[in-house]
């Protein structure tokens, strides 16, 4: 196991992300890359001198000079405080002195003294580590990042044996935020070129020059530095940690560098952010597996088991999500009270709704939202009883309590209409709700999600003339946008019209989505239309073992029933049934084909 030094956390470990409804409460504690910018060093902190404990080595002219400084400070006069400081730090010699004068310049937000300070501090003490950081971190943050050069080294020549990896690692959050990151890894590759024949430090030093390469936009060079990590130290842990840098920078390459990274033994908490990597790429079967390796090797990681409950339940595996649940709140009894319990209650009433609603239990289900007692999260709380409501077919209570709710600014009206919305989708009132989306749309015409919902009301309310205008605009407004590509294409192959049109579409969305299990459903659809039934079955099988969803599961069945293959069609309904009978596109497909199971 590495060292971990608790000052640099990786923000990216911090937490699993929602799945469905829920949150991870977890939080994860990583030495790793972090956003952090360098901070005036050692701002805010108190370094006045305790001259009681002084007394008997300074000279009374000296004493005397210290005490001023430190009184002027205090009186409101830093500038005066800090020529007496420093004049005392440069008479005695004294790094403690010298220390003082450049925090006092520091916390008067004085660049140049401080500087001025560090630099006489150096002069006086050339073999002080703790003023060449200071001096390294004054000039970064004044932006002179050309001088920081000799600093760096000297940094790291100054630094303890035992620490010097460590200061290694965190170089690339030194240089973070300068404007010129061309030159900041020219410097820090100067700097660690003696200690890449270092057995112990090589590894280190090539993390840390990929991740300078990342900060400048080197890509394919980042991954070829970690790529020489693995090959030095494959079990060290900040190699995955560069796996999980490399994944969030979308690098090309990343994916399979991950997966040789975590193919060893990693920390639970690692693995966490790998999962949430994946969950980000919606790799889910591959997210799943990470957490399933977490909660079978470190059961008592109760985090994990939240997170694994939340996945299982967005799959509709509702047996298993709720025995996940329950390992849960065994393994932290332990922390009964604490401030992640008290977070994570809200999380797990939230998913207890949801495993209830899915049973059918819709009283049940609003009887956990009861539970919630969270000001953060009311309007969430509201928005789920809301819809519970419509989706038991009580649209007048579920519409009567969404106008119940305050809205102080226009962005929370908005998110009230917004919720209307759904509240009406959720009740089939789809004319309803594609005519009052149109007050947000005039809001934010822009908006390419939500011209891209309203596109997907139009197709609802049977405007589809609308739809195709809708998503047309958003293809030429936002190229980008795979969604629009999708929608149209998938609408077209299921409407049997414009197949090779609807072909161009799908690519295209695939292009920028790769991998992407609903896309690729929406391309073995065109397929089926256009009577390539075993293509048509490679593309859904593909999707399918990426993410169980029960549309994909529809297609699939329908597809496999038409091939001839009867028995694995009725498997594939049978497992989508029992995790979500009610979907509408899975109904419509067996009553069509009929088929009863």
């Amino acid at each position: 196991m590495d060292y971990y030094d608790p000052m640099y956390l990786s923000p990216r470990l911090l937490a699993v992300p929602l799945v469905a409804l829920s949150l991870c409460a977890g939080a994860v504690q990583a030495q790793t890359f972090g956003p952090a910018s360098p901070a005036l060093p050692a701002h805010g902190q108190d370094h006045s001198i305790a001259l009681s404990e002084q007394n008997a080595e300074l000279d009374a002219e000296l004493f005397y000079e210290i005490l001023l400084g430190e009184l002027t400070v205090r009186y409101g006069d830093p500038g005066a405080g800090y020529s007496l400081m420093l004049e005392a730090a440069r008479s005695s010699g004294d790094e403690k002195i010298f220390r003082r004068a450049t925090d006092i310049a520091l916390q008067s937000r004085s660049g140049e003294a401080a500087l001025t300070a560090a630099r006489a501090w150096e002069a006086a003490s050339p073999e002080s580590h703790e003023a060449q950081r200071y001096l390294l971190q004054i000039l970064l943050v004044l932006n002179r990042t050309a001088q920081t050069g000799p600093h760096l080294n000297r940094f790291l020549e100054t630094a303890a044996p035992a620490a010097r990896k460590s200061l290694v690692l965190t170089l690339p959050l030194f240089y973070r935020n300068v404007s010129d990151k061309a030159l900041a890894l020219t410097l820090v590759r100067q700097a660690l070129e003696g200690y890449q024949s270092d057995p112990a430090l090589a590894p280190a030093a090539a993390i840390s020059i990929g991740r300078m390469r990342l900060l400048a936009g080197e890509s394919a060079k980042a991954l070829a530095s970690a790529q020489r990590a693995a090959s030095l130290d494959p079990t060290s842990d900040d190699v995955a940690l560069m796996a999980l840098d490399l994944l969030e920078a979308k690098t090309p390459g990343a994916e399979a560098f991950a997966q040789d990274a975590f193919a060893v033994e990693r920390p639970p908490q690692l693995r966490m952010g790998y999962a949430r990597a994946l969950l980000e790429e919606q790799r889910y079967p591959a997210a799943q597996k990470q957490l399933e390796d977490v909660t079978a090797a470190h059961p008592e990681f109760s985090q994990a088991w939240l997170a694994l409950a939340a996945l299982q339940l967005q799959n509709g595996a509702v047996e298993t999500a709720e025995a996940s649940l329950a390992n849960y709140e065994n393994t932290s009894r332990s922390n009964a009270g604490s401030d992640e319990q008290r977070a994570a209650a809200a999380q797990i009433y939230m998913l207890r709704s949801e495993i209830a609603e899915k049973r059918g239990n819709f009283a049940e289900a609003q009887d956990w939202l009861s539970r919630i007692d969270n000001a953060a999260t009311r309007f969430n709380v509201q928005a789920r009883r809301a819809i519970l409501l419509a989706r038991a077919g009580k649209l007048t209570h579920a519409r009567a309590l969404v106008q119940s709710l305050s809205a102080s600014s226009p962005d929370e009206e908005a998110r009230k209409k917004a919720l209307d919305i759904q509240v009406l989708r959720e009740s089939g009132a789809y004319a309803e709700a594609y005519k009052l989306q149109d007050d947000l749309i005039k809001q934010s015409p822009g908006n390419a999600e939500l011209l891209y919902d309203h596109a997907m009301l139009a197709e609802k309310a049977g405007d589809l003339a609308g739809m195709e205008r809708i998503l047309r605009q958003i293809i030429t407004s936002t190229p980008d946008f795979y969604h629009a590509y999708n929608a149209l294409g998938y609408s077209f192959a299921e409407r049997g019209e414009k197949l090779p049109e609807a072909r161009q579409l799908v690519e295209t969305a695939l292009r920028l989505a790769p991998g992407d299990p609903f896309v690729t459903d929406s391309l073995a659809w065109v397929e089926y239309r256009s009577g390539n039934l075993t293509r048509s079955l490679e593309l859904l099988q593909e999707a399918y073992t990426k993410r169980k969803d029960v549309e994909i599961a529809a297609h699939y069945g329908e597809v496999l029933w038409v091939s001839g293959d009867q028995t694995r069609a009725r498997a594939i309904w049978g497992e989508a049934l029992r995790s979500n009978a009610d979907n509408a596109t899975l109904r419509e497909t067996l009553k069509r084909l009929g088929v009863s199971l």
